[in-house]
């Protein structure tokens, strides 16, 4: 193994992918949200820097080309489930975390079932695609969560309509909108939209590298 620079921004992507979940151990609301989203952002830019360095200065290994799969899956799926633990478990989010789960797992246990052949099988450019929607609609359900828990206290546990009344009353001040709606609502409805095409373009790569991998599969 080489310690280059694109091999050390890999391992910090790797670390921070349980560093993510951390931050709801040791920080309250909601400082854990905006810590886990500047987190998860900043490994989601070395994903693209370790690889661009790596090719520019000719340093690929196969130490980094193992591992950058591995630190992003980790990233995507610890994110996912810390995410729909503070969603309320939102079925809407439920579903195509699901979905992104199932692919993980299954083509995984592929490519361990594969072997040596697993590398004929070269990573496309709608699974890069796939990665990066991903990592879009995490940080996006990240912001959504935290803005969601601040109104939530600004709310004192009434109903939005019966917040509307308290400020229109001026017993309550009121919070910052988006248009019409409440900007944690907005920033959740677009994360959510976000990551049910991330799921779709989950299916289709996970059926694409399966495509790929049948004639492997056919006994002799």
């Amino acid at each position: 193994m080489t310690w280059n620079i694109p091999n050390v921004l890999t391992v910090l992507r790797l670390l921070a992918a349980p560093g993510v979940a951390v931050m709801f151990l040791y920080f309250h609301r909601p400082w854990a949200d905006w810590l886990a989203l500047t987190l998860f952002v900043g490994a989601a830019i070395t994903d693209w820097f370790d690889g661009y360095l790596a090719r520019l200065w000719k340093q690929e290994s196969k130490f980094g080309a193992m591992l950058d799969p591995i630190a992003d899956k980790a990233m995507v799926l610890i994110a996912i489930m810390v995410i729909t633990g503070y969603s309320g478990m939102n079925p809407w989010l439920i579903l195509p975390a699901t979905v992104i789960f199932f692919r993980e797992v299954f083509v995984s246990g592929l490519r361990e079932f594969l072997g040596n052949v697993a590398g004929e099988l070269k990573v496309t450019k709608l699974a890069k695609w796939k990665t990066t929607a991903q990592m879009v609609a995490i940080a996006v359900l990240f912001l959504g969560t935290g803005i969601e828990y601040l109104e939530g206290i600004r709310m004192q546990g009434m109903t939005p309509e019966q917040y509307a009344e308290a400020v229109s009353a001026g017993l309550a001040d009121p919070i910052r909108t988006c248009g019409g709606r409440d900007c944690g609502a907005y920033a959740t409805t677009v994360g959510l939209v976000l990551i049910w095409i991330a799921a779709v373009l989950t299916l289709i790569t996970g059926w694409d590298y399966f495509r790929k991998a049948l004639p492997h599969l056919k006994d002799h």
